[in-house]
């Protein structure tokens, strides 16, 4: 119902604004139609794809050790705690030109400055989750001497299971879109490449076809993946 009401409020102001300006959703859909048949938009999509999830599985590997280290172990957390807050507050944009500069314009610049902007926050949300950890349970571990692996198999990730998915979701959310800034500034593939061509076209509806199939293609990771893997990772709670 709510789509329903985004599309009319969408095709009212397509209406009185103009349809060279703002498209209209039927328009729209019938370009994107277009693209995905002619196959193009179809390869650039994949190829974000795979750069949003090679920088998404980089940065949540990283960022989920480093925040339990740092919230577990108060010495590391204030020997790092000055790196994060730096590295949280450099823009996205001047970490792409630097990859860039001193890496060349490479594929693995392009992932390595998507992830490293993607890192802190990881970090800090996985840090909060693990300094949140029931000590009883941890004490129960300890008592029964689980062992480390154990420890963190059935006591510290079941509870920081809504963390590690918030950190996907907003990782996801930031990741891509920092993806298409690292393809319209160095890549000659994907879609921000293309939506920089339709930018230099002034092809309003090309821009919006391209950033439609995008949305549909996180929302499809939304219902099918993530939201599954939230119920589950919630049934040790009842």
């Amino acid at each position: 119902m709510s789509l329903l009401v985004l599309a009319l409020i969408w095709q009212a102001a397509a209406m009185a604004v103009g349809g060279r300006l703002l498209p209209g959703p039927v328009a729209v859909a019938a370009r994107l139609v277009t693209e995905v048949t002619r196959g193009g938009l179809l390869i650039d999509l994949a190829i974000t794809l795979a750069r949003v999830m090679a920088s998404f599985v980089i940065a949540m590997a990283i960022g989920t050790a480093l925040g339990i280290a740092m919230g577990r172990y108060r010495l590391l957390d204030r020997l790092l705690d000055g790196w994060l807050v730096l590295f949280l507050n450099v823009p996205a944009l001047v970490t792409i030109i630097l990859a860039y500069v001193w890496f060349g314009l490479t594929e693995a610049a392009a992932v390595a400055a998507v992830a490293v902007n993607k890192i802190p926050n990881v970090v800090v949300t996985l840090r909060e989750g693990s300094r949140a950890l029931d000590r009883d349970y941890l004490e129960m571990a300890e008592a029964y001497r689980l062992g480390p692996l154990k420890t963190l198999r059935h006591i510290v990730l079941p509870q920081l299971y809504p963390f590690l998915l918030a950190a996907a979701r907003s990782g996801l959310a930031l990741i891509w879109k920092i993806v298409l800034v690292v393809e319209l500034l160095g890549r000659s593939n994907g879609m921000g490449f293309q939506l920089q061509v339709l930018f230099q076209l002034f092809d309003v509806t090309g821009i919006l076809a391209y950033t439609l199939a995008f949305i549909v293609v996180v929302q499809i990771i939304e219902f099918a993946v993530l939201q599954p893997l939230e119920i589950r990772a919630s049934r040790w709670r009842r």
